[in-house]
């Protein structure tokens, strides 16, 4: 399996939405405006976060966490604690290509959560406006 771009780019946008949340932003600065540069080359990021989709990705993501548990930690360690790949592994016990492996499961574990989502809602949507028989 590969990396799912648009599952990457989700899970960059939630992990900027947790640090803001944890770090208590309330719409101020969090750093001073000559540290704003960003250095992981995510420029797109550094604008507005969406909120929405991240409270979403959040959802998805905390739904790994009762059954898939490696999973979850392995998205906390490299997203939300920014530690990289090989330090993820030496954290967890685990050779780098299982935590790339994780990754890519989580990528697609997250994007069949999201469609199974989407399902419902327009399921609910439909069976909203049919008429009652």
């Amino acid at each position: 399996m590969a990396r799912i771009d648009y599952i990457k780019y989700r899970l960059d946008n939630w992990a900027l939405w947790k640090v803001r949340e944890s770090s208590g932003g309330l719409g101020y600065a969090t750093q001073s405006v000559f540290l704003s540069e960003p250095v992981d080359g995510h420029k797109e990021l550094m604008g507005t976060i969406e909120e929405t989709d991240a409270v979403l990705t959040n959802q998805a993501v905390e739904s790994l966490r009762p059954a898939r548990l490696h999973l979850y930690q392995t998205l906390q360690l490299i997203y939300i604690d920014g530690i990289g790949i090989k330090a993820t592994a030496q954290r967890m016990g685990r050779a780098e290509s299982t935590v790339k492996a994780n990754l890519d499961t989580a990528d697609h574990t997250l994007q069949s959560w999201l469609n199974n989502r989407a399902d419902v809602k327009t399921a609910q949507r439909i069976a909203y406006h049919l008429p009652r028989e």
